[in-house]
């Protein structure tokens, strides 16, 4: 497997974005994340999705390190900071699966808080679901964890088609597009810096055409044998699902009705936020996710 590197001199005086990097080995491949806040605390895993990094929870992390906990961001492979495998057919969903149940692993973590969106509920859910004894609640946001049984929404179908043969693929506005706030032009720049060129983007490009639409793909059974596991979860699970959002909003139904541990729990909807809840509303996530913690149950 051919892997880029992004030169470290992209990831220079980023706004707001001053943490000290740590690199794992996953497989052969070098996996980055952000680890914030007391080492001895019980973690919070934080997940991103497509097209982005850990960039995007820069303003979820300080405040989650200051009530306390230790914070951890990975960059997914063929993200941020992290390898880059240079073909779309070296990535598949088992394929991230494996790399982040392998990262939690070599890591150690137990206790695990998860956030997860995007394609990080995608993966983040299927990692607990089948790792349980290492989860102690999870919180999801602008999520889905998609088995192919049930229609996709037209928003999805377009981005799929668009991510698969649009010949530009412009990160920072894909993030800029799906986003409330306007983001300054600097910010936009952070997010295309893991992206030197096309050619460390094909991670990015794989993603939609991963996300199961019928019943017969790939990972649809193992995405049944999660549900089946989050059907039978008691253990605390909130959602924070943005008002804005045309591809997951009102996605947070499905898990209030079937999680046993959403029963009862303060789920927030966040107002004003778009697809990137974390971009529009970072401070505000975070403080449910405090609260949610300090609740313990």
């Amino acid at each position: 497997m051919n892997a880029l590197r992004t030169p470290d001199d992209r990831f220079l005086d980023l706004p707001g974005y001053d943490f000290e990097p740590h690199y794992v080995d996953i497989g052969g491949l070098r996996m980055h994340y952000v680890d914030e806040g007391p080492a001895d605390a019980h973690p919070v895993l934080l997940l991103h999705g497509e097209p982005s990094w850990s960039y995007l929870y820069r303003k979820m992390i300080p405040p989650l390190a200051a009530a306390g906990h230790r914070v951890i961001a990975p960059d997914l492979i063929g993200f941020g900071k992290s390898d880059k495998p240079a073909e779309i057919g070296d990535y598949s969903y088992q394929g991230h699966v494996d790399w982040m149940r392998q990262f939690v692993e070599d890591l150690g973590l137990q206790d695990i808080t998860l956030f997860g969106q995007d394609w990080g509920s995608l993966i983040g859910l299927r990692v607990a679901a089948e790792n349980e004894q290492r989860f102690v609640r999870i919180v999801i946001g602008n999520g889905a964890l998609p088995t192919g049984d049930h229609a996709i929404s037209e928003a999805f179908m377009q981005w799929r088609e668009f991510a698969t043969t649009s010949p530009k693929f412009d990160i920072g506005r894909i993030i800029q597009n799906a986003t409330v706030s306007e983001l300054p032009d600097e910010v936009v720049a952070a997010y295309d810096a893991p992206f030197p060129d096309d050619s460390f983007k094909a991670g990015a490009r794989a993603f939609p055409a991963l996300v199961p639409i019928t019943p017969d793909d790939p990972a649809s059974e193992a995405n049944r044998r999660a549900w089946a596991a989050l059907m039978s979860w008691n253990k605390p699970f909130l959602t924070t699902f943005s008002d804005k959002d045309p591809i997951l909003g009102g996605g947070e139904k499905v898990f209030k009705k079937l999680v046993p541990g959403a029963a009862g729990q303060a789920h927030v909807i966040i107002e004003d936020g778009g697809h990137f809840l974390q971009e529009d509303k970072g401070e505000e996530i975070a403080a449910a996710m405090i609260e949610f913690i300090a609740r313990g149950t």
